[in-house]
């Protein structure tokens, strides 16, 4: 750390407390770019006068010396002090520069490897139109095994991922974990039997656990939570785009019937190079930390991490606190997300591994279901990123967007129940088109819970818990057993097994399924709502407290900024504000 002193001058002084670090981690390059702020001054013409640093200079030394002070596990607070040193006027000349890096490089990588997870977790909906249920024997009830059993390992890892992910270098982790992915995929395509598929689905899901929790924590890593919004939903739009993707590869290789290998086999094949191309390009781009960036000089190193300071968290802690852990257990806030978390795995679980068999149902053949799906990732593509823009650029609308995003597929729900086939088949793929829009809800989600959960240990719970949760909410959401007094209205077809949610005896109303996803977005609604009052009432309360102290909101805000990089808790830190 940093220790501080007066100097002649009688003004306190913070000596270099990380220059042996920053010769072991940085390259000469960096410590050529880095500028002192003595020497910045001499050569920036436009750098502010001593007269006028000094009122800005009080409050930096009373800062500097809290956190030097105090024992502060977090990685980041080095980097945050010579933020401090270097001055607001630099620091925001340097800060469009970050960002557009970070824009260019993290942001792509970390996309394109959510959307490559979606694609795997999904493989079923597209293989099953390809010929894997006969050839590996998936009938009476085992398909629906096959895509479950990808959640019950997802469930098995989620919280030991998510405290693995506290404790050791985030991009490497995640990184291997892609290339395991790739090994994975690829061994899905030497399976010969029912036991096989099973085996490599479940391990592919305690893998594919790393991914979410990875993402949200590099994303909160790089950027401050006025600009984590559309980043997380940009991430969650993806997702659409690997839906596409999936719709091509699986008509394509539909058409293979010529190949050394199966239809099937070669999706998963293709799936498996493209796992391990972007697993290698995670390795050397994404930094653990902005103390490793390679691509950032040191002067933009501070930067990333005075960007990030205005989250009121910190950057990273590695050391558990059970009085945060049991701090998470008895949020209202936490239980919030918790809650929705239940409701959007249910009904993502019964979405994305059963659309081919609702396609199919409208009158539709195997292989021509699969490219009709693609409208549903382009649709996804587009609107959930554009809800990342209205909660990024109209503050404190993050609950609102949650409860306006449940409209569009609530009302596709409605129209498959109530439309006939005869005379609706577009109005019904329509319909169908609108239900991948709940991956904005899994992102908002997750905006609100990066936002507004402050404390390391907390967050590490808090998020440990939902992944656990939508896990099971996915199984659900492929296993709630129909009413027994069903009449039987269509017979079974290959891509359309006994999926006890969406049972082919329904089809296509689907009676049960969709009376249970009603039910998922009327929580999700009401849960939202709850949500937002609570947030609203506990920052009004903090607001009076405050001026009652006689404090300002600016006093406030730096109060709170140094409370995060002591790993404070965003309800011991009461200058810490919810962002609803």
């Amino acid at each position: 750390m940093a220790f501080v002193r007066n100097n002649s001058a009688g003004t306190p002084h913070v000596h270099d407390f990380n220059a042996g670090v920053r010769s072991g981690t940085d390259s000469d390059e960096d410590q050529k770019d880095f500028v002192s702020p003595d020497e910045e001054k001499r050569s920036d013409p436009f750098a502010p006068t001593d007269n006028e640093l000094v009122k800005d200079g009080l409050d930096s030394d009373m800062r500097r010396t809290s956190i030097a002070e105090h024992s502060v596990d977090d990685v980041g607070a080095d980097l945050y002090l010579e933020a401090e040193q270097m001055g607001l006027p630099r620091l925001e000349q340097l800060n469009n520069r970050v960002r557009w890096k970070l824009d260019l490089i993290i942001m792509p990588i970390v996309a394109s490897t959510h959307a490559l997870q979606f694609l795997n977790k999904s493989s079923p909906n597209f293989v099953a139109a390809l010929g894997i249920i006969p050839e590996l024997g998936l009938g009476h009830g085992r398909y629906a095994w096959v895509a479950a059993i990808f959640n019950f390992g997802f469930v098995a890892w989620s919280f030991p991922t998510n405290l693995i992910i506290q404790r050791v270098p985030i991009a490497k982790y995640t990184g291997s974990v892609v290339l395991v992915w790739a090994l994975l995929q690829m061994c899905a395509a030497a399976t010969e039997n029912y036991g096989g598929i099973l085996a490599v689905r479940f391990i592919l899901g305690m893998f594919e656990a790393a991914i979410a929790p990875s993402a949200m924590n590099i994303v909160a890593l790089w950027y401050p939570r006025n600009e984590a919004p559309f980043r997380l939903c940009l991430v969650l739009g993806c997702n659409g785009g690997a839906w596409v993707i999936a719709s091509l590869l699986s008509y394509g290789v539909g058409h293979a019937t010529h190949a050394a290998v199966h239809p099937w086999q070669l999706y998963f094949l293709v799936c498996g190079c493209l796992n391990f191309l972007i697993g290698i390009i995670f390795l050397i781009f994404v930094p653990d930390t902005p103390h490793n960036a390679w691509w950032l000089t040191r002067e933009e190193k501070v930067c990333a991490v005075w960007r990030t300071s205005k989250n009121m968290v910190g950057l990273k802690t590695k050391k558990f606190k059970k009085d945060q852990a049991l701090e998470a257990v008895l949020d209202f806030k936490v239980w919030c997300t918790w809650i929705m978390a239940a409701a959007i795995g249910i009904i993502i679980g019964g979405v994305i591994n059963f659309m081919s068999a609702l396609v199919e149902s409208f009158g539709y053949s195997d292989i021509k279901s699969t490219i009709l799906q693609l409208p549903i990732g382009a649709i996804a593509f587009v609107v959930v990123p554009l809800a990342g823009l209205f909660a990024t650029f109209v503050p404190n609308t993050r609950c609102l967007t949650i409860i306006l995003l449940c409209l569009p597929p609530l009302g596709g729900l409605i129209g498959i129940r109530v439309l006939p086939i005869p005379h609706h088949h577009f109005d019904l793929l329509g319909c169908a088109w609108l239900q991948l829009l709940v991956l904005g809800l899994i992102c908002l989600n997750w905006i609100v819970m990066t936002a507004n959960i402050g404390g390391h240990t907390k967050r590490t719970v808090a998020n440990g818990v939902w992944f656990v949760i939508f896990g099971a909410g996915n199984i659900g959401g492929t296993h709630v057993r129909p009413p027994l007094h069903t009449h039987t209205q269509s017979p079974p077809s290959p891509a359309n097994p006994d999926h006890q949610i969406f049972l082919a005896n329904q089809a296509p109303q689907y009676f049960t399924a969709i009376t249970v996803l009603y039910i998922c977005y009327a929580i999700i609604i009401v849960t939202a709502a709850s949500l937002w009052l609570h947030m609203v009432i506990e920052n009004r309360r903090r607001e009076r407290k405050m001026l009652a102290a006689g404090k300002t909101f600016d006093e406030t805000e730096r109060e709170a900024v140094v409370h995060g990089f002591k790993d404070e808790t965003d309800k011991t830190n009461q200058g810490f504000r919810y962002a609803y």
